[in-house]
């Protein structure tokens, strides 16, 4: 029987402040193609909370396994996602968001 152990993975990233609304816009019309992708790449319960005083994103998502989740970076459609994002967030010179990893230190489950 397969293992279904979820891996719960959190992390900061950061919305320009002028951007708040296109951000959740954006967000609401996610490509079906993007939403096919992260669940391909094991992702599930995804959310993203925005702390508007500073402009921080606090993700959230559950994962099959890491090394799935990380070969969704290598796909067209993320590095498309990235370039229509990187205008109104803090990226990397490759257009993926920074992203600031959280350390799990609670969970009731």
């Amino acid at each position: 029987m397969k293992n279904m152990t979820k891996i719960r993975k959190a992390g900061v990233m950061f919305v320009h402040k002028n951007k708040f609304d296109e951000y959740e816009k954006r967000h609401n019309e996610l490509w079906q193609e993007m939403k096919t992708a992260i669940h391909e790449h094991g992702g599930s319960n995804y959310s993203i909370f925005l702390e508007e005083e500073t402009g921080k994103l606090f993700s959230y998502i559950e994962l099959e396994s890491e090394e799935k989740w990380e070969q969704l970076a290598q796909t067209d459609i993320c590095k498309k996602w990235w370039a229509y994002m990187q205008d109104i967030m803090e990226t990397n010179s490759d257009n993926s968001p920074i992203y600031q990893p959280l350390r799990d230190v609670f969970y009731l489950g």
